[in-house]
């Protein structure tokens, strides 16, 4: 594996999740810029590492791909009981996007590069678009509740 082979699947992991962490940080999130480009990477590098090292041995790698998948777990449930101060559930958004951080940088550790930009794409479509039909439903919700006796 050459230099190249490492960078560009490593560049595309970091700027991908810094789209996603971008939206993140213009939010007002948690989570931001920074946390989600290094999910991002580390998901990437682990792949590649794994690649390496075993070459002829693909089982090895869906282990490192399920390693990753749940250990991200943890750093999501952090983000949620950062924001649960006030007995509430809150950033079940954030570590839904650090998850999926791991896994495009995961993808593009496989450089499977179509499959990372489209996530990319959907997420933010996901998180700027629908957030005002989110928040206009979100209040009717909020409504019928303090209406119900």
């Amino acid at each position: 594996m050459n230099y190249l082979d490492v960078f560009i699947p490593i560049l595309a992991a970091v700027l991908l999740g810094g789209v996603i962490g971008m939206e993140r940080q213009i939010s007002g999130h948690f989570a931001g810029l920074r946390t989600h480009m290094l999910v991002s990477l580390a998901s990437a590098m682990f792949v590649l590492a794994c690649q390496e090292s075993t070459a002829q041995a693909t089982f090895d790698l869906t282990r490192v791909v399920q390693g990753i998948a749940a250990g991200v777990g943890f750093i999501g449930a952090g983000t949620i009981l950062k924001a649960n101060q006030e007995h509430a559930v809150h950033g079940l958004t954030s570590a839904s996007t650090i998850w999926l951080s791991a896994a495009i940088g995961t993808a593009c550790g496989l450089e499977q590069y179509p499959l990372a930009i489209t996530s990319v794409v959907m997420t933010i479509v996901v998180l700027v678009i629908l957030r005002p039909a989110e928040n206009y439903f979100g209040k009717k919700t909020k409504q019928k509740r303090k209406s119900t006796p």
